[in-house]
């Protein structure tokens, strides 16, 4: 059996963005599900756009989330080299086969003038096309003499793929998708595309099966924007008389909206990141990749994956390895997949529970000994961690969770006390505890205590937990009151329903 290779292969034009990322990921997961290898190639053909910003964008992302390739730029393997502006002479050689053969055909019509065709055939309500219908109307090696066809060569050009030609027997094409099933084309309606430019560069159109072939990759995996040029890709291959690979393409990211196609304006207007790491477009426009907001790779990989797939059950937590394991092409849908950043935050609060207190402590135990020795009961640090964790969606968080939940200033406790419905069983109920706070040690009997003086003097639960805590926070929600209590000092404990209950007393602090 044949090795499984397959390609990432984007184009250094801009940054890369979230449907990109899921392309690689599909390709990366396939390949390592089958043993075999993942190609990183980069297609910088486009010389006027190529951005090396964007090259080290698309590096840092896939690096970022853990999507290594076997070969690549960096990491040359026996097919290289990895960047197409470095094939130049190779692509040359099977231009020449195409046009030897008949399949292909310098044109040298303007730029110009082709503008105006569009353009008069656009106020006719009709749509133009260069293809087996009108080409020899233009001039092209097709039309013009072999002397003629030198002195154009020597000044501007491109060569054409002849798609369909009028003495072929059939007209129709039958393309196998892995997604989609069978597709059916109609020759006669695909156009002569621009192959070669005289730049001496290929369009992604012939550099992409050259490169493919030559490489040995065995599944074509990409988005689905690449569909209309798949009878284009088909024909290349028949016309080398080589063996295709499988296609398959992907359905498209769809806005939040679930219509329309996920672009990067959508950042801003929806004002959801699209980028898996940091992007500056210029100096005015920054958009905040899913790193910088905070995610866990896991989990940026784990939501990613499951737009446009499915593993088939229930389960939707997976990591990298677990995903490997899972992944088929079979489970691929056909429809787009709606981008969901409330479900992306849920992926990533999900992975949070799966990170152990040992690790999370080690990250922030310093931090936490800083700012919160003061309060905070030191040794209780674990405990601190295990309450904070389940309360926030991002790790970055947790120092400010910790604030959150233990801080206590006079205009919160002014604003919340009087709210609560404080009678003299109620108040009574907290000095007892007060009273005994310095002999209790052990949480769970303090917790009991209060709920024995609740129950004794007939006061609901709710008004009670509500009081202590606003006495103690000066907030009426919050961490679990007694977990609370356990991780702040008791002098601080003590201080502060002191502070609350003078507070309560004193009938002019709202005057």
């Amino acid at each position: 059996m044949l090795e499984k290779r397959l390609r990432f292969a984007p184009s250094p034009t801009g940054p890369l963005h979230i449907g990109g990322l899921r392309t690689a990921l599909y390709n990366y997961l396939i390949s390592k599900n089958q043993k075999g290898k993942f190609v990183l190639r980069i297609e910088d053909t486009d010389l006027k756009r190529f951005d090396k910003k964007a090259e080290k964008h698309i590096t840092d992302c896939l690096n970022w989330c853990g999507i290594f390739p076997d070969e690549s730029p960096m990491k040359p393997g026996k097919f290289g080299p990895y960047r197409q502006s470095e094939r130049k002479s190779i692509y040359k050689k099977y231009i020449k086969k195409l046009i030897d053969s008949g399949k292909a055909y310098y044109a040298f019509d303007s730029v110009d003038d082709l503008d105006k065709l569009r353009k008069e055939k656009e106020k006719k309500g009709e749509t133009f096309i260069y293809n087996w219908k009108n080409r020899e109307n233009f001039i092209n090696s097709l039309t013009v003499n072999k002397d003629e066809n030198k002195n154009y060569i020597n000044n501007n050009y491109v060569v054409r793929f002849k798609s369909y030609d009028k003495d072929d027997s059939n007209d129709k094409l039958k393309i196998k998708d892995e997604i989609r099933g069978e597709i059916e084309i109609d020759l006669k309606l695909q156009d002569d595309k621009i192959i070669f430019k005289n730049d001496g560069m290929p369009t992604y159109h012939l550099a992409n099966v050259v490169d493919d072939h030559l490489m040995k990759i065995s599944d074509v995996v990409r988005g689905e924007e690449w569909l209309p040029s798949l009878p284009l890709h088909w024909q290349l291959y028949e016309s080398f008389g080589w063996k295709k690979p499988n296609f398959a393409h992907l359905p498209l990211i769809l806005k939040p909206t679930g219509k329309g196609k996920l672009s990067k304006r959508d950042g801003q207007k929806f004002g959801i990141p699209v980028y898996p790491i940091n992007w500056n477009e210029d100096d005015n426009i920054f958009y905040e990749g899913f790193k910088e907001i905070g995610f866990e790779k896991t989990a940026f990989i784990n939501f990613v994956s499951m737009i446009g797939w499915n593993p088939g059950n229930e389960d939707e937590i997976f990591d990298l390895d677990e995903l490997v394991n899972q992944f088929s092409i079979n489970r691929i849908i056909k429809s787009g997949g709606k981008y969901d950043y409330e479900k992306a935050k849920w992926f990533n609060i999900e992975h949070l529970k799966k990170i152990s207190n040992k690790e999370l402590i080690a990250q922030f135990e310093g931090e936490i000994r800083k700012q919160f020795h003061k309060i905070i009961d030191i040794s209780k640090v674990d405990k601190v961690i295990e309450i904070v964790r389940e309360r926030v969606e991002f790790r970055k968080n947790i120092i400010k969770e910790i604030h959150s939940i233990i801080d206590y200033n006079i205009s919160d406790l002014k604003e919340n006390i009087s709210k609560i419905n404080f009678n003299s069983e109620l108040e009574e109920a907290i000095k007892l505890l007060l009273k005994n706070l310095k002999e209790i040690k052990n949480i769970d009997t303090i917790k009991n205590f209060y709920f024995n003086e609740m129950k004794e003097n007939n006061i609901k639960i709710g008004d009670g937990m509500k009081a202590l805590r606003v006495c103690i926070s000066g907030k009426q929600s919050g961490a679990d009151l007694f977990s609370l209590i356990n991780i702040i000092k008791r002098e601080i404990i003590i201080q502060r329903i002191n502070n609350s209950l003078n507070t309560l007393n004193d009938k002019n602090w709202n005057s």
